[in-house]
């Protein structure tokens, strides 16, 4: 069995939120579940680890993340950007000895339990075909969480840190393949206040 490092990227600064977007309630009205903790317990059943990339904001995520189970590393730099926690986070995940690894963003809601079963066993029929990971997909739109192997994952790291996941993808082409999901959440981001207010009611309306 392939060993799969999750990947959770939370070191930005959130700043157009006003507050730790890690820390919002997830699901809506939860009092002791937030998108981090959810973010966690999601990936936590198909990964051997689940690492937290956390930045300025290291000390308010701590407890979340050691009650999770997950592990935590900081990015010391993280006004360089989004890239360059994936790279340090896929850098963890080779220390600990993974062959692959789960990444997602704090701030995309996760998947159903059903999806993230469907996205686990694409992975596998995907690297039998050759390819280097699986992203899920709905309505055209692609999101998280996207699994890699280590050639995407070496791809991913040998790239400028001021680079991108999607030129890295775009450098690669047909090397990663959509798998479609019925989640409305696929490719949701939740940057502003307005965003999570209206990602609550939509949630509600389910």
């Amino acid at each position: 069995m392939i060993k799969i490092c999750g990947v959770i990227l939370s070191a930005g600064a959130s700043s157009r939120m006003g507050r730790d977007k890690a820390l919002l309630p997830w699901p809506p009205g939860a009092a002791d579940s937030t998108m981090l903790s959810a973010s966690i317990a999601a990936l936590g059943p198909y990964c051997v680890a689940v690492v937290v990339v956390a930045g300025r904001n290291a000390n308010n995520l701590a407890s979340a993340i050691a009650a999770g189970g997950a592990a935590m590393v900081v990015n010391p730099e993280p006004e360089r950007g989004q890239f360059s926690s994936m790279q340090i986070g896929l850098r963890q995940a080779l220390a600990l000895g993974c062959e692959a690894a789960m990444i997602t963003l704090v701030d995309n809601p996760p998947l159903s339990a059903a999806s993230m079963k469907r996205l686990r066993t694409a992975f596998d029929e995907a690297l039998g075909r050759g390819h280097w990971g699986v992203a899920p997909e709905r309505g055209g739109r692609r999101g998280h969480p996207l699994l890699v192997n280590l050639d995407l994952i070496d791809a991913l790291l040998s790239a400028p840190v001021d680079s991108n996941a999607r030129e890295v993808k775009r450098a690669h082409p047909g090397t990663i393949e959509a798998v479609p999901v019925p989640d409305s959440l696929v490719s949701v981001d939740v940057n502003t206040p307005g965003e999570y207010a209206a990602l609550v009611v939509d949630e509600a309306g389910r």
